[in-house]
């Protein structure tokens, strides 16, 4: 058979390859982004509580931080009740 021309020539190899390479890429950066962003959204859905036992712990944490500064003299008996019932209050 007969050519006509001589096409792109090691041109368009290169090119058809950085293309190919690209186009994977993009495909797996996406799906990627796809899963995560869905497995968050099933996890934290914005006005849901929270698994039980979820934050117990960071509420445990938050009051005694607040008994130790209260134990310490740093903060007096009005700020601590005034503080701990504002930490309770937002459970």
């Amino acid at each position: 058979m007969m050519w006509y021309g001589d096409g792109w020539g090691w041109g368009g190899w290169i090119i058809m390859t950085v293309f190919m390479v690209l186009f994977w890429a993009v495909l797996i950066v996406g799906l990627v982004a796809l899963v995560r962003y869905l497995a968050g959204a099933r996890h934290h859905q914005p006005g849901s509580p929270p698994p039980p036992g979820a934050g117990d712990w960071q509420e445990r944490r938050a009051e005694s931080l607040l008994a130790e500064r209260f134990a310490r003299g740093e903060i007096d008996e009005d700020d601590y009740k005034r503080r701990l019932a504002l930490l309770r209050e937002h459970r």
